[in-house]
């Protein structure tokens, strides 16, 4: 069975640097589109992730612990993208001068 073992720290680590990398290119060239590719591909990681735990089959009940640590790790990196494609959406809209898709969390971009 093919398993895409994200809580490996090495693949966590270059996990995390891929997305800060691709994270800082949206900001940098004001396209959310960038951000929302991000989301996508760790939304699919997640629904690949589930399903996997979810047809375990009894030889490979030993990787139970490890597929929940990686949907722990999925919901994680679902979460830092989904707040990151918020942010360049809003910079983006600031930049081209249109209504961004969500506004409620003015507040909490104006602090960072």
């Amino acid at each position: 069975m093919f398993l895409f073992n994200i809580a490996n720290p090495l693949t966590l680590i270059l996990m995390l640097a891929a997305t800060v990398l691709l994270i800082f290119l949206a900001q940098e060239i004001k396209k959310s589109y960038i951000g929302a590719i991000v989301l996508f591909v760790y939304l699919i990681i997640l629904i690949m992730h589930v399903a996997q735990i979810a047809t375990l089959s009894e030889e490979f009940k030993y990787m139970t612990a490890t597929l929940s640590r990686c949907i722990v790790i999925d919901f994680v990196f679902v979460l830092i993208s989904f707040f990151s494609y918020l942010w360049v959406d809003d910079i983006e809209a600031k930049a081209e001068g249109k209504k961004s898709i969500d506004n409620s969390l003015d507040w909490f971009w104006k602090k960072i």
